[in-house]
């Protein structure tokens, strides 16, 4: 291996081709032995540039390609716009040694979509549906929302359109771009709820703006700030109700690209939460009950997190082999035994362990783990006001006490 030395080129190329490439990436492809990368992308390159061609393979992967880093011979990949932004240079950069590659960047699609709708790029949410679920957009659904949507095909666009429409947005216009940069460029618009093209060219983006269908009958857009009303959920009763939600998740602290395990997880809530609260962020919900779990394969698309893992399987035999958590909630199963133990091991120097517990033996279990392990024990109660003959009175909801602790 060559040390530190960049063997590896990632050259960014717009629809514009070859043509819209500066001299450095240029350069790049005259001094490489290969260039890989899609077929549209190499179909732009003039036969002056002799390095040998190869696709990517199909499915795709980049093992073949990274087994060049001993060849001594130079590579360059092309990519499009932007490597870094949801390219290929990203997947590249967590596999390559931090100064074995470098990144020639063109403008992204995204980028050019912004300009074109005057649109402050640090102020819009950006979204790749390129084989990712269309439910992902839901988490970006509410009043006055900006999206820039990379679409996954030509059909992208109308059942983008299908889902504001359905969510209550149907008076959203959308502007379809095609082939952003190129001499091909064409810009389409409509109204979500009367979307008139079926499929737009295969390489195209979506902007919008969200807009109710009516300002009298706002449509209902979730806040991305924890305790969701529990109507927002299907469940069966077994859901962390919205205020005690709020507080759990406030003591669970999600930070960007933090692995959460839900134990015992219901309707999904916490850990849809804590997905909904950055889009790095990363769940499991362990849940033995199979009904519960439709109930979170349900819950996690309509909330705009599908990417929220489901385990089948009751703690602690289901957390066998799981990725190692950053925190843990338990908000089902605590005085079972082995649990909390397996939770606990589990965790890293700094990660979070919090558990909710609503019946004495539960409380009983936490209680005799925090005098072994320390952490905070803490009561909430919470009363609502209802009607009582001609009067309201206060209902009180069974007590929780919430443990919270930091692995040293």
């Amino acid at each position: 291996m060559q040390g530190t030395q960049a063997w590896l080129t990632v050259v960014g190329i717009g629809d514009d081709g070859y043509a819209g490439l500066g001299r450095d990436a240029r350069r790049a492809l005259f001094d490489a032995a290969l260039v890989t990368g899609g077929e549209r992308h190499l179909a732009m390159l003039p036969s002056r540039v002799r390095a040998r061609r190869e696709a990517w393979p199909q499915p795709f992967s980049v093992e073949a390609l990274l087994a060049y880093r001993e060849s001594n011979q130079s590579v360059c990949v092309l990519a499009s716009g932007d490597p870094m932004l949801f390219g290929v240079g990203a997947t590249l950069a967590r596999r390559v040694v931090p100064g074995e590659m470098r990144v020639l960047p063109a403008p992204s699609s995204l980028s050019l979509a912004a300009a074109r709708k005057g649109w402050a790029l640090q102020d819009t949410a950006m979204v790749s549906l390129v084989g990712r679920p269309l439910d992902a957009l839901r988490r970006h659904l509410y009043a006055r929302s900006r999206v820039l949507a990379l679409s996954a095909e030509g059909r992208t666009p109308a059942a983008l359109a299908a889902l504001l429409a359905e969510a209550g947005f149907g008076a959203t216009r959308l502007a379809v771009f095609e082939h952003l940069g190129g001499p091909l460029e064409r810009r389409i618009e409509g109204r979500a709820d009367a979307w008139h093209v079926e499929e737009a060219a295969a390489l195209n983006l979506v902007a919008f703006e969200c807009e109710s269908d009516s300002a009298q009958t706002p449509a209902r857009g979730w806040t991305l700030t924890p305790g969701l009303p529990d109507d927002a959920y299907r469940h069966d009763g077994q859901i962390t109700k919205r205020d005690v939600r709020a507080l759990t998740l406030a003591r669970l602290a999600p930070t960007p690209g933090a692995l959460l395990w839900d134990v015992g997880a219901g309707s999904g809530s916490i850990g849809i939460e804590w997905m909904r609260s950055h889009a790095a962020c990363r769940a499991i919900a362990i849940e033995a009950h199979a009904g519960r779990q439709r109930f979170i394969e349900h819950n996690r698309a309509a909330l705009g997190v599908p990417g929220l893992q489901v385990v089948a399987g009751r703690a602690p035999e289901a957390l066998a082999g799981l990725a190692a958590p950053d925190a843990v909630f338990i908000g089902g199963g605590v005085s079972v035994p082995g649990v909390l133990d397996a939770c606990w091991a589990a965790l890293a120097s700094g990660g979070r362990l919090v558990a909710n517990a609503v019946t004495l033996q539960s409380e009983a279990a936490l209680v005799a783990w925090r005098a072994q392990h320390g952490g905070t024990l803490t009561r909430i109660g919470i009363g609502e006001a209802q009607p009582l003959g001609g009067f309201d009175t206060w209902r009180q909801a069974l007590p929780v006490t919430l443990y919270e602790a930091v692995k040293p």
